[in-house]
């Protein structure tokens, strides 16, 4: 993979979607792997954030970096034909906790459970637990995949996961994000939960899912 993530860093971050997404585009293997497409990604968002955390770019410029990375995502997955609405698929959810903004890696992994033939709904950022509780129970969803990157809300993460795994039709839970790669999460969650530290793991997942109970 050939494609310059610095540049790619710059066009996110003069809100350039059209230069952004072409630097995509013009790379047949991105267009046809996923996993490098969101790799790359990843590493120019994360440039953008050590960029903040080093006081070099405000808050408004992260903002604007962010929609014109979701506005790429959004493009590939249409490009591609990847759909929520996989029929007789299995069911997952993925959201953010409570005061938990950042979504791009969640909409990454709902977008990967796509291509695996799942049925998805993406609820993004902030969303309180009674309501991932009525829409576990009245959608059925077989998974909920839940977001946490900053420390202060881990306490809220073990909440959520608490009364997730607690109801009576228990769903997977499978918590990713910032977090999940830079610390050990096991003491918020239970011997149940699927911590996942970055894609990889969430692909091999997908893949042990698929030849272990012919869901997908």
């Amino acid at each position: 993979m050939t494609i310059d993530i610095q540049q790619l860093t710059n066009d996110f971050l003069e809100g350039d979607q059209d230069r952004a997404w072409d630097r995509i585009a013009e790379h047949k293997i991105l267009m046809e792997d996923s996993h490098l497409t969101y790799e790359a990604l990843t590493k120019a968002m994360q440039r953008v954030g050590k960029l903040w955390e080093e006081n070099e770019i405000s808050v408004a410029d992260e903002h604007l970096a962010t929609t014109t990375c979701d506005y790429v995502l959004s493009r590939y997955a249409y490009t591609r034909k990847l759909t929520s609405k996989n029929t007789n698929g299995p069911r997952a959810l993925f959201l953010c906790i409570e005061q938990e903004q950042h979504y791009l890696g969640l909409k990454m992994i709902s977008l990967l459970f796509q291509e695996y033939g799942w049925q998805t709904k993406l609820f993004g950022a902030n969303l309180p637990l009674e309501h991932v509780i009525d829409t576990v129970e009245e959608w059925d969803a077989s998974v909920v995949g839940i977001s946490v990157s900053i420390m202060s809300h881990v306490e809220r993460l073990n909440h959520y996961v608490t009364e997730l795994e607690g109801l009576e039709k228990t769903p997977e839970v499978i918590v990713g994000g910032r977090l999940a790669a830079q610390y050990d999460l096991s003491k918020y969650c239970s011997k149940e939960t699927i911590v996942v530290p970055n894609l990889d793991q969430v692909r091999l997942w997908l893949e042990n899912r698929k030849g272990g109970d012919g869901h997908v």
